[in-house]
């Protein structure tokens, strides 16, 4: 009877050891199982792009870093314009007297993205904030041109169809508000006939190329 009573209490001993074990092996799965898609779905959570206010998620280090290093959104940029007093970049042009032509068409389709203030030549043309000369350059369409740079190197003002330069202008030179640049002309594809300041303002890229950058309307901050 003893050894009878003992293989009983082995068998029950290993029936339950095993039921314990494939118990915990299904809990592990059923865990792996539930636990995958949310990880998965955490890398592409719309949730772990910054938002604002209290409950914002925290966002990792390295897309904080992008967040803050992105430029502001055109609103907040015609806003940053707006707390400033640009100056109307033509000697002698009142606010009356400037016309928005910014949305006008263009050969092939183009958009002006500028606004043209008409002058006699010779005219001069006035920094219409403080800055940089970024760069000084020639091309077919715009003819005798500027590029300056605000202090923030967060806008661009491009002045073209210039007669010619003001004297001792230079590239990395910083300019003040209403300083002398150069003088109205028709150099590249402007028409001989009217001479006038093409001018234009772009809010750069992230790496602050001259060329390039996102336009931003002229008229209503040179009109107000």
């Amino acid at each position: 009877m003893r050894r009878v009573d003992r293989r009983r209490v082995e068998r029950v001993r290993r029936l339950v050891t095993t039921i314990g074990v494939s118990f915990a092996m299904g809990a592990l799965v059923a865990t792996f199982l539930i636990e995958r898609p949310q990880r998965s779905e955490a890398r592409t959570d719309p949730a772990a792009v910054a938002t604002t206010g209290r409950d914002a998620p925290a966002v990792a280090p390295a897309r904080a870093l992008a967040i803050e290093a992105a430029p502001p959104s055109m609103a907040a940029a015609v806003g940053m314009l707006t707390q400033r007093t640009l100056e109307i970049p033509v000697e002698g042009v009142k606010p009356a007297q400037l016309q928005d032509t910014f949305n006008d068409a263009r050969a092939v389709g183009r958009r002006h993205d500028a606004i043209d203030i008409m002058a006699p030549r010779g005219t001069e043309v006035l920094a219409a904030d403080d800055g940089t000369i970024a760069k000084l350059f020639t091309s077919k369409a715009g003819g005798l041109t500027i590029y300056e740079f605000d202090p923030t190197q967060t806008f661009s003002y491009y002045y073209a169809h210039l007669d010619h330069y003001a004297s001792g202008i230079a590239e990395h030179q910083p300019v003040h508000r209403g300083q002398l640049l150069g003088y109205v002309g028709s150099t590249g594809n402007a028409s001989a006939s009217a001479p006038h300041l093409h001018f234009a303002i772009a809010r750069l890229d992230t790496d602050r190329s001259w060329w390039k950058g996102d336009p931003i309307n002229p008229y209503p901050l040179l009109s107000k």
